[in-house]
């Protein structure tokens, strides 16, 4: 005999399920979200296919190529730029710019004849138009329409049948119909699961715009992040006009690429180089200071890291950091204490990067030791000097991955030394190995206190020539 199916309970923050109420959620931890939900449907019978399998060898690939978005950086994040029938996921913290962004890839391709469906369930449709005029975006290609209701959605791409939809957000649309309030787990699953399914069956690009959590994460069910093909994370400081993007998941693509945005009041423009906005001009050489080479994705950065160091009259020292990883620093302090003689256990040690650059990478160590011991002494570390490599707590330094990729941008952008680890059974640590590359003097060091007497950071001034001069 069949049974009645009996309704099943269902958290509202990640959407697990469990035959009986419990205080805890099983998959997020989370207390209290677990509510009862409607009893599940029967399953459907099979369905007649309405298109036959066929060989792989057979399938036509031509209508998935890629086609520029109009914006390089984000056609480098994408692999190439967007694909037709491709379902995309962009999320990052309110503010970021994640409307003024989507809006520029809308503008872009309007201008390339192709029409371009932008559905704002956030702001008025006047609202946008003022900000399509202030960086102007204002096509005839271009169709806007403020709903929430997934219904009045569909019913505008099946009118304005566009090429590309932009929908931000995903969370502010409702499906009639359909359990739950706009922006709960199941409302998200069903209005993602329909827009794809348009997307899939009309060849359409589709960008979903998602909320995020106070811990960074992608609000809403982690379903959504498997529904899309590409889920892209758009991320900046609040203090600074510098953006990044970020790919999470891309089915088309690599996902170590990483763009880079200028968020102005004209709007959003790409930066190819971004090294200047990381590296201070000086008027002098100054101490304390170190040029760091770090990687984000497949692009090497260079990024400035400052570092100021006074006597403490506090019985515990400040120890304060911006833009570096505070247990990277104290790592660091503790090596330049027991393994170079500098002692800094009085003293109160402040470290930071310049532009608001955010380095993670243990291969910024060297460059945060070297800054911190020009600041004690007050020796200035020699002009045009860049230092990569990571810190162990036996003073060793290792090699860091796409060291060759690093130095060759150091080089293009005119320094004349760089020091780095040196090969594993290298000899002679007084006498390190030295080999140029386009200028660039390369010096290979086994461990930090060779590196500080190469710098000549041990009381007195430094000598180092740059290539090419003997």
């Amino acid at each position: 005999m069949s049974k009645t199916p009996r309704p099943a309970f269902r958290c509202t923050e990640c959407g697990w399920e469990a035959t009986k109420w419990v205080g805890r959620c099983g998959e997020c931890q989370s207390w209290g979200s677990v509510a009862e939900g409607a009893a599940p449907a029967h399953r459907a019978a099979a369905a007649p296919v309405s298109r036959p399998a066929v060989p792989i060898g057979q399938v036509d690939a031509e209508g998935a190529s890629f086609r520029s978005s109009g914006v390089p950086e984000l056609d480098r994040v994408l692999g190439g730029g967007l694909v037709p029938g491709a379902a995309i996921l962009l999320a990052g913290e309110p503010g970021v710019g994640k409307s003024t962004l989507l809006l520029e890839v809308a503008a872009q391709t309007a201008r390339y004849q192709r029409r371009t469906l932008y559905v704002t369930g956030e702001e008025s449709a006047s609202q946008v138009r003022i900000r399509a005029d202030r960086t102007g975006g204002v096509h005839n290609e271009l169709y806007l329409a403020a709903e929430t209701d997934l219904g009045a959605v569909l019913t505008h791409i099946e009118e304005v049948r566009p090429t590309l939809i932009v929908v931000d957000s995903v969370q502010t649309i409702g499906a009639s119909g359909v359990e739950g309030v706009p922006g709960g787990v199941t409302q998200v699953k069903e209005v993602a699961a329909a827009l794809i399914r348009v997307a899939k069956t009309r060849n359409i690009t589709t960008v979903l715009v998602g909320h995020v959590t106070k811990e960074g994460s992608i609000a809403g069910p982690r379903v959504l992040e498997h529904l899309v093909d590409v889920v892209l994370h758009f991320e900046g400081d609040r203090n600074s006009r510098f953006r990044m993007l970020r790919a999470m998941k891309n089915r088309f693509g690599p996902v170590d690429e990483v763009g880079c945005f200028d968020l102005g009041p004209d709007g959003i423009s790409a930066v190819t180089d971004p090294t200047g906005l990381f590296v201070e001009s000086h008027h002098g050489q100054v101490a304390g200071t170190c040029v760091a080479v770090t990687m984000e994705g497949r692009r090497p950065l260079l990024a400035e890291v400052q570092a100021l160091v006074t006597p403490s009259a506090l019985e515990r020292p400040r120890r304060t950091t911006s833009g570096l990883d505070s247990s990277r620093v104290a790592l660091v302090l503790a090596v330049l204490q027991q393994h170079c003689g500098i002692r800094l256990a009085t003293h109160d040690v402040f470290a930071s990067t310049v532009g608001g650059a955010k380095l993670a990478e243990p291969a910024s160590d060297l460059a945060v030791a070297v800054a911190l011991a020009s600041a004690h002494l007050g020796t200035v570390p020699p002009a045009g000097v860049v230092a990569m490599g990571e810190i162990g707590l036996a003073g060793e330094l290792r090699r860091v991955r796409d060291l060759p990729q690093r130095i060759a941008e150091a080089a293009r952008l005119g320094f004349r030394v760089a020091v780095v680890p040196s090969e594993p059974g290298q000899k002679s640590p007084r006498a390190p190995e030295s080999w140029s590359v386009d200028g660039l003097r390369v010096l290979d060091v086994p461990d930090v206190a060779s590196a500080l007497r190469l710098l000549q950071l041990t009381g007195g001034k430094a000598h180092l020539r740059p290539a090419g001069d003997g």
